[in-house]
């Protein structure tokens, strides 16, 4: 079995500041982490490597700095990893990603592709879907568990209101919560053969693709200006009786006609 799991590189939202003047991100001095729900994704194929049996290949589109997230993708368990770098994918919105990444994914031979849900630079969750759309497969979103048995691949995905189990027949897109994958360590011995290997590097030539969907050519949406969450306004605390403090959100609620 082989699964194919889409990483990215992203700066640590923790720590991010943004320019009052430009409206753009800081990324100076902004430690570069692996996406969250990425790294669960990296978790639930290592998982299904160990439980029965499977080449687990990472893949991402970046800038060389990402080679090192692709390092410790190997030093967690990952076989593989392919960055796919390029100026030509710069500029690139959420289509042209996913095309970029199903053009390097039509290349390879695989059984499964696991993805996060969404980046946190972004917050889209729309890589991954269209990246399905692309390759005209099945996709379950959502997902807080998968495992193989003789029946096909089982998923369960979180819904607003319960946890819904699939059967899912054929190859197939995933996208998975971190909140339900706890991702492994990096070992020593796991370190040291990550910077022993090839972090294989493509570019548009060697991916199947069309170079006017590429980048910024090929992106229909662009960003014109971020800016911070405003704060809000400091609430009013009341010390009231239960009664009193019933008839307060209650005369709220009507005054701002939610009944």
């Amino acid at each position: 079995m082989n699964i194919i799991v889409c990483v990215k590189q992203v700066p640590d939202t923790t720590e991010i500041k943004i320019d009052p003047v430009k409206g753009t991100l800081i990324r100076d001095g902004v430690p570069a982490i692996m996406n969250p729900d990425d790294k669960g994704g990296l978790e639930l194929a290592l998982r299904l490597k160990e439980q029965h049996g499977a080449t687990v290949t990472v893949v991402s589109m970046g800038p060389p700095q990402a080679d090192v997230m692709l390092r410790e993708a190997l030093a967690m368990g990952a076989d593989r990893a392919i960055l796919i770098s390029d100026r030509k994918f710069a500029g690139a919105d959420t289509l042209a990603t996913s095309y970029t990444l199903a053009g390097c994914i039509k290349t390879l031979d695989y059984d499964l592709i696991i993805a996060g849900r969404q980046a946190i630079d972004g917050d889209t969750a729309q890589v991954a879907p269209e990246m399905a759309e692309h390759l005209g497969l099945p996709q379950v979103t959502y997902v807080v568990d998968a495992d193989i048995t003789p029946e096909g691949l089982i998923v369960k995905k979180e819904n607003e209101d319960c946890v819904q189990t699939l059967a899912v027949e054929g190859k197939c897109v995933l996208t998975v919560l971190a909140s339900a994958f706890k991702p492994r360590y990096m070992t020593v011995a796991g370190i040291i053969d990550a910077y022993d290997r090839e972090v294989e590097v493509w570019s548009a030539e060697k991916i199947d693709v069309d170079e006017n969907l590429l980048g910024l050519k090929g992106s229909p949406t662009k960003v014109f200006r971020s800016f911070p969450k405003a704060l809000k306004a400091p609430g009013e605390v009341h010390e009231l009786s239960d009664e009193e403090a019933v008839e307060l959100i209650f005369n709220r609620l009507k005054e701002k006609h939610i009944i």
